[in-house]
């Protein structure tokens, strides 16, 4: 049988974390489940598509409103909800530093996974050279159709065009790279091409995972999850 939960082997050889994308069929019943076996506090985020990141050095009272968590907190696992968009976890194992990251277009486009990368820096010491991500399924770029105004966006961010690939006939159309947009963050602050795995997964494509582009309202979620195990 097939797992619903996808892993990275390079974070699977960690001894201290817990890390995991989940299908369509692993939903929080089952991620609870999971925590209360590993001894871990699951921590969601209310997001709202922007590159408000928290960096978690006590357990929160309440759900905070964001789109990425940092912490060196043993005990709590990060939870990210996507449907389409990026799921991003990274991991800085000497500094036991970890993220969980959601990557929509709109907090892409304002530099969400840099803003993580720089505060990992920043406030934990952790090197990028030696941060290990992992990409979730997302929607493919032959499937993420987007208009100028995405376009626009990204290009006065300083993104390469070469993201956007112009739809033949329908003007101020493209389909979009996401992935590939995310890569060039982490690539750009000193994160090396061999420490970034992806999970190739086109969530438009594959049933077996939620895409809002295929199923609006209905999708669901699918969850990524990262933690620092206290056993």
């Amino acid at each position: 049988m097939v797992s619903p939960i996808l892993t990275v082997p390079r974070l699977e050889r960690i001894p201290f974390l817990r890390h995991g994308f989940g299908d369509f069929s692993w939903g929080e019943k089952k991620l609870r489940q999971l925590a209360d076996s590993q001894g871990l506090k699951p921590l969601f985020l209310n997001q709202v598509h922007s590159d408000v990141v928290h960096f978690i050095d006590e357990v929160p009272q309440r759900r905070l409103r964001g789109d990425a968590a940092v912490t060196r907190l043993p005990g709590l696992l990060l939870v990210i909800k996507t449907a389409d968009c990026l799921p991003v976890v990274l991991v800085e194992e000497k500094k036991r530093v970890i993220a969980a990251v959601h990557c929509g277009w709109k907090g892409s486009s304002q530099g969400v996974l840099e803003k993580v990368v720089l505060g990992m820096k920043e406030r934990y010491g952790a090197d990028p050279a030696a941060i290990l991500a992992a990409f979730g399924p997302c929607i493919g770029r032959s499937c993420y159709e987007v208009g100028e105004d995405v376009h626009r966006a990204f290009v006065e961010s300083n993104f390469p065009a070469s993201l956007f690939r112009p739809i033949s006939g329908r003007g101020g159309k493209y389909l979009f790279d996401l992935s590939c947009a995310n890569r060039l963050q982490l690539l750009r602050l000193g994160v090396k091409t061999e420490n970034i795995s992806s999970i190739d997964i086109c969530t438009h494509c594959d049933p077996m995972y939620p895409s809002y582009r295929r199923d609006k309202d209905a999708c669901g979620r699918m969850l990524t999850f990262i933690g620092l195990s206290n056993r």
